[in-house]
């Protein structure tokens, strides 16, 4: 798993500019939402292919493969993780109890989505990035 520094465009979760990377994002979370992430992250890690890149976009973490793949994050009131809307589509039975919107699934600090769930719509990012063509 290669990191990638980000550019200057982001913040990070407290405190002022960018963070350089998701550990220091990370690093800026209050508990329970910091561990709820670490699970996220080791979730989305053991799907990703090695090549993979942990990097920060849109001022949160994200992990990109032949493309954006997926972003996840805290806010004041819940985690969430964007996957994309074509996922949630396709996961929606899977996702119910849970809040979602056009890409975003919101779910409780203390309660983090399924590890099995989590690696299948990686998987299935996965999957969509390698079917693209690149031209």
């Amino acid at each position: 798993m290669k990191k990638v520094k980000s550019g200057n465009r982001s913040s990070a979760a407290k405190g002022d500019g960018a963070p350089k990377d998701v550990d220091e994002y990370l690093a800026g979370v209050q508990e329970p939402a910091r561990s709820t992430l670490i699970k996220i992250r080791a979730a989305i890690r053991s799907a990703v292919p090695r090549e993979a890149t942990e990097t920060i976009s849109y001022r949160i973490p994200a992990f990109k493969y032949k493309g954006m793949l997926v972003w996840f994050a805290a806010f004041s009131k819940h985690c969430s993780l964007f996957p994309g809307s074509s996922v949630i589509e396709a996961f929606q039975h899977e996702l119910k109890g849970f809040s979602t919107s056009k890409g975003t699934i919101h779910f409780p600090m203390d309660k983090p989505l399924p590890t099995a769930l989590i690696k299948k719509m990686v998987k299935a990012r996965v999957a969509q990035n390698e079917s693209k063509k690149r031209g």
